[in-house]
């Protein structure tokens, strides 16, 4: 159908009428995408698999390789052109890795029963329940092109935690200098207190954020919104293999002459050129186990991207997979992404579980798409708000190396956490407030 409505608006516009209990919207490169409903389901826990279609539930243990199954499923599925909507926990990677994980869920993705793509001045609405369908075209006609979100900001404290984590950091440095790792992505949580209105404050966020991906789901216990600054892993039907490593990090101001400033010193400075080039040594090693090695190469390196609050150091590096591939095959050569866990992965997962104080779940994991046709998009779940049993928090991290000094890697997380924390809508009345005599690193952001 036609719509007048930006797809951002019509996105939230439609998960803020109600019509799904369950949902997740994803902008990828050319269109938002919002998936209502379940059709099937696949739901990968520490011991077990649980998959559901046509309403029956089958749930059994799992052994060596814990994607194997979700493959399986996904590939039995009769459904036409499916595609499957959902998010992965960093911790999968250890249960890929052979090591315990403590998670409930590391891995939830649905196949929905109602999907809508959103592009400029177009809405395809394709699914299995003619009503839903109606309300849904229903709900977009009646949409306004420019919403009153309300003015009700959330205080949020990014000082939280502050002093942990420069011992934290500290503690990574005295790691790598004792040959144990070169590097790790260390993280700390930001308690929000406020009752957080998610579809509008995704809205907000997005409009003032320029992500690689975003997104906002409701999925089981879990609810997320976030503005992703770059991909784990791009698969094409054709088998061709992208992954987006950004490492390297400074604020971006408003100011032209203040941002210039500083992003000439993040392009001169050793720690960061470092802490960059590891990364993309990491991206093109691992290419290489799924990918014809020959086909891997950097097709971009150390540019500039500007994501919301901040800019960063930014490659690309490409390959093409064999015809026989899965995209699961380059999913788990490259999960997690170098650029929220460490090098080596192993040594930097003892590092980040020694230094956090709980498990990830979602922040450093990915939201994703994978489709019937070999295709397969995953997100870094970074710059984002998470809502689980009770509790919303942001979170955190920045790349620990040798010459790290801890108070800048803690203002490295102050300046990713503003991506999202002053962009926060509270339901209802609530609002939080900003002391007129806070110094600057100190203040509560709204």
């Amino acid at each position: 159908m036609r719509t007048d409505v930006d797809p951002l608006v019509a996105a939230t516009g439609l998960i803020a009428s109600g019509l799904f209990s369950t949902y997740v919207v994803y902008e990828g490169p050319d269109a938002w995408s919002v998936a209502g409903g379940i059709v099937a389901e696949v739901v990968l826990g520490q011991d077990t698999v649980r998959c559901t279609k046509d309403g029956n539930s089958i749930e059994r243990p799992w052994q060596g390789d814990p994607l194997a199954q979700v493959r399986e499923f996904l590939d039995s599925l009769e459904l036409t052109d499916w595609r499957a909507y959902g998010w992965s926990a960093f911790e999968l990677a250890y249960a890929v890795a052979g090591r315990p994980v403590d998670n409930d869920v590391l891995l939830h993705l649905v196949v929905p029963r109602t999907e809508i793509r959103l592009s400029e001045g177009q809405a395809l609405v394709r699914g299995l329940d003619p009503q839903e369908m109606f309300l849904v075209e229903k709900t977009l006609a009646g949409l306004e092109q420019e919403p009153d979100t309300g003015h009700r900001p959330v205080g949020v404290d990014i000082e939280a935690g502050a002093d942990a984590y420069r011992a934290s950091v500290a503690t990574v440095v005295d790691r790598i200098r004792a040959g144990e790792l070169q590097k790790a992505v260390v993280s700390r949580i930001v308690p929000v207190t406020s009752d957080i209105d998610f579809p509008a404050s995704y809205l907000v966020g997005r409009r003032a954020n320029t992500p690689a991906r975003s997104y906002l789901l409701n999925m089981g216990d879990l609810q997320a919104l976030g503005f992703s600054p770059e991909t784990v892993v791009e698969v094409e039907p054709d088998r061709t293999v992208a992954s987006q490593p950004l490492a390297g990090t400074r604020a971006l101001t408003g100011d032209a002459d203040e941002d210039r400033r500083l992003r000439e010193h993040l392009l001169a400075d050793p720690k960061e050129l470092h802490e960059h080039a590891i990364s993309v040594k990491v991206a093109v090693d691992e290419l290489a186990e799924p990918c014809k090695p020959d086909t891997v190469v950097v097709q971009e390196y150390m540019v500039i991207k500007e994501r919301g609050s901040v800019q960063h150091l930014a490659s690309k590096v490409v390959g093409r997979m064999p015809q026989d591939a899965s995209p699961w095959d380059a999913f788990a050569a490259v999960f997690p992404a170098v650029t929220a866990s460490g090098v080596p992965k192993l040594a930097a997962y003892d590092a980040i579980s020694d230094c956090e104080p709980r498990e990830r779940g979602l922040y450093a994991g990915t939201v994703m798409t994978v489709a019937q046709d070999g295709s397969m998009d995953a997100a870094l779940a970074l710059r984002s708000v998470f809502h689980r049993n009770g509790e919303t928090w942001l979170q955190a991290g920045a790349g620990v190396v040798e010459h790290s000094v801890p108070e800048r890697e803690l203002e490295e997380t102050r300046e990713k956490l503003r991506c999202v924390a002053h962009r926060l809508v509270a339901h209802g009345t609530e609002s939080g407030t900003v002391p007129p005599d806070a110094a600057p690193e100190k203040r509560l952001y709204v």
